[in-house]
């Protein structure tokens, strides 16, 4: 099934640890296409570093909360420490879709409940599939458009 993944870090060495945690993937499941990687502001959160960015497209056939457990691991093996919401990180992978699963669960929300107002993570998706549909909002480009 085909799953969007954000990926952002902001500390540490960020380009290294978005190219390891990409290595990462590639190891446990089909890597379809990476972004180009974006430096943006952070949202929300304490004064921090800029974040580098990027979106890649995978395929998997883990359940959903199997992959999610996935991404979790790859953080916590890169230093990922959840001490403060919006916090810095070292590593931040958030699955943003998963083929055409919505979810409400409290461990597991499909698609990722803020996607769609985050140019950070819209940004790059657009650049890896320009017809992209955020499952409940629509076309990315259209919501790309909408923001600020």
């Amino acid at each position: 099934m085909k799953a969007v993944v954000a990926l952002g870090a902001n500390i540490g060495n960020p380009h290294e640890q978005i190219e390891l945690a990409l290595t990462m993937l590639r190891a446990a499941t089909e890597v379809i296409a990476v972004s180009s990687l974006h430096t943006t502001k952070p949202v929300g959160g304490p004064e921090q570093p800029d974040y580098i960015n990027a979106v890649c497209i995978l395929e998997s056939e883990l359940p959903a909360t199997d992959l999610l457990s996935l991404l979790h691991g790859i953080e916590k093996t890169l230093g990922r420490e959840r001490q403060e919401r919006w916090g810095p990180r070292t590593i931040d992978l958030d699955l943003i879709q998963y083929g055409s699963l919505l979810s409400s669960a409290e461990e597991l929300e499909l698609p990722h409940p803020r996607a769609h107002e985050r140019r950070f993570v819209l940004q790059p998706w657009s650049e890896i599939e320009p017809d992209a549909i955020l499952l409940t909002h629509g076309k990315i480009s259209h919501l790309l458009e909408q923001l600020p």
